[in-house]
């Protein structure tokens, strides 16, 4: 069994930053991050796979990052540039199956963390 521990969320103002950190029982070449709000749909954030390419989704470009450890155990998401809107809570997610590209789609993700609350204030 996979187990997927996220911390680093927290509460700032906007325009602040925070560090999100993931730490993986295992390694795998598709890891992402996924959000998720009151009231919204699942979100793909970022993902990345094993050869350090990454994804982002258009509302976090230029603000967000994705990156792994060496060992490609830890999986990091910083976040600069915090909006209002950023509020959700975030989930690492890891993929055992998909290996290609680095996808956003969250079908495609097998083990997922508990999460951790990010909350933005203006």
């Amino acid at each position: 069994q996979v187990q997927l521990v996220e911390s680093g969320g927290g509460s700032v103002q906007s325009g602040g930053s925070l560090r999100l950190s993931c730490a993986a029982s295992r390694w795998a070449a598709s890891m992402g991050w996924f959000r998720q709000a009151p009231g919204k749909e699942r979100e793909g954030v970022a993902a990345i796979a094993s050869g350090g390419s990454t994804s982002y989704a258009d509302s976090v470009k230029g603000r967000f990052t994705i990156s792994r450890d060496n060992a490609k155990t830890t999986l990091y998401l910083q976040m600069d540039s915090l909006r209002p809107e950023d509020t959700a809570m975030y989930y690492c997610a890891l993929s055992t199956v998909f290996t290609s590209w680095p996808t956003r789609d969250a079908a495609r993700y097998n083990y997922w963390g508990q999460g951790t609350q990010v909350t933005v204030s203006s």
